[in-house]
């Protein structure tokens, strides 16, 4: 067995130091906007549909116990807040945060990834492999 010099064994656990941390401020970061709803309510609340009706309605699929669910999360992560206006009927929107904001970049590389990855799954599909 070969001996490692004290430098490599540094440079090792440095860069395991550095693995670690990007995996752990990856995984805070689906903690707060991962699974298959959140991004796609925090877009659907950005595009004007703030009331909990109109996102089950633009969110195709989503139940209304996970709709729900899901709001709570963004509520206690700073993302989204619920505003309740007293009257009759009571009147409940949920708004973004200027906190939210901070997702922008996020979304739209996504976006982006995502129409390139169809594109290239479509002309793989199709049989074109030049993509």
């Amino acid at each position: 067995m070969m001996k490692t010099s004290r430098k490599e064994g540094e440079t090792e656990r440095a860069f395991t130091e550095e693995c670690n941390l990007v995996l752990n401020a990856v995984g805070d970061a689906m903690y707060a906007i991962g699974g298959k709803w959140k991004l796609r309510i925090v877009i659907s609340i950005a595009r004007g549909n703030k009331r909990f009706s109109e996102l089950q309605r633009q969110i195709a699929g989503i139940s209304g116990r996970v709709l729900s669910s899901e709001l709570k999360e963004l509520e206690a992560n700073g993302i989204v807040v619920k505003k309740v206006s007293v009257g009759y009927p009571v009147l409940i929107e949920y708004e973004l945060t200027p906190y939210s904001q901070t997702l922008e970049k996020v979304v739209e590389s996504l976006v982006e990834w995502g129409k390139q990855h169809k594109e290239k799954i479509k002309k793989e599909f199709s049989g074109d492999k030049a993509a």
